[in-house]
């Protein structure tokens, strides 16, 4: 028999329901799992006493989100104690709208609170210096100058850790940090690049320089020395731009040098990763001669 109006008919003229029961099993799988409770990543931390046991544990945070404030409402004594403890940790917090952290919540439970801490420890800039003399060469480090894509630092990982690089500097501010993003993209290099977070990166180059002879390169579209005739001899540091907006200008003030890719075809810019990748190869190829 032909198809009705109302679904298929067997031969003996009843309604096949089958699809309509299909529609109805689907339906009520996908409500179920949107209201199931999803299990948090390992990288993410919901809830203000889990928020805090995580801060007197000495995790490493990369940042706090917390529920905007009211006006009228007496301060809750463990968001205090959060507060607290991340302005003498200078751990970035961030206000946000409960709408917002409905959305970022990952348990539905985040009682005000979101934090994301590192999936890897971060290392000191002295301690990746001095490991370098202790085996007796100059240190090759990469800086990020407020890198915010995930994909794009765990790229420069891998090529850093096939290059090797001595270490990776990001800021602490306005720069993605070490999530699990992160870790994934960088396929496994995370464990084995040292990566030091820093508060000020202008001043990290300038205490570079001035403490340790460092000579610092920057990749700027204005640069005047053409990447492939700097002497990348000795303790370097290159320096990466953010995605979009290049370095800032006042990182670009401590920079020795300022490198440039010519560019022969039409796009003006280069993925901040494949930068870094053609800039570093550049250098480990100069420092081997």
């Amino acid at each position: 028999m032909s198809r009705d109006n109302n679904g298929r008919r067997d031969s003996r003229g009843r309604r096949d329901m089958r699809p309509a029961r299909d529609n109805i099993r689907r339906d009520y799988s996908e409500r179920h799992e949107d209201s199931a409770e999803k299990t948090p990543s390992a990288d993410r931390l919901e809830g203000r006493n889990s928020v805090l046991e995580a801060l007197k544990a000495g995790r490493v945070f990369n940042k706090i989100w917390v529920l905007e404030s009211t006006g009228g409402k007496k301060p809750d004594p463990i968001l205090s104690r959060i507060l607290n403890e991340a302005e003498k940790r200078k751990i970035p917090v961030m206000r946000a709208k409960r709408e917002a952290l409905d959305r970022m919540s990952e348990t539905h439970n985040h009682q005000g609170v979101i934090a994301q801490v590192a999936s890897h420890e971060y290392a000191d800039i002295d301690e990746m210096i001095l490991r370098c003399k202790d085996e007796g060469r100059n240190p090759f480090f990469v800086v990020l100058d407020e890198l915010k894509d995930a994909y794009n630092l765990g790229s420069v990982l891998r090529i850093a850790d096939a290059a090797g690089v001595d270490g990776v500097i990001i800021p602490k501010h306005r720069s993605i940090g070490l999530d699990s993003v992160v870790a994934k993209a960088s396929a496994g290099a995370i464990e084995y690049v040292p990566v030091a977070r820093v508060t000020n990166i202008a001043m990290t180059l300038r205490e570079l320089k001035e403490k340790h002879g460092f000579w610092v390169f920057g990749t700027d579209a204005e640069g005047k020395t053409d990447y492939d005739k700097a002497d990348y001899k000795g303790a370097i540091a290159i320096v990466i731009g953010s995605e979009g907006e290049g370095m800032r200008d006042v990182v670009r003030k401590e920079c020795d040098f300022l490198l440039s890719i010519p560019m022969a075809g039409n796009v003006n810019s280069l993925n901040a990763a494949v930068a870094a990748g053609i800039v570093i190869y550049e250098a480990v190829k100069g420092r081997s001669e």
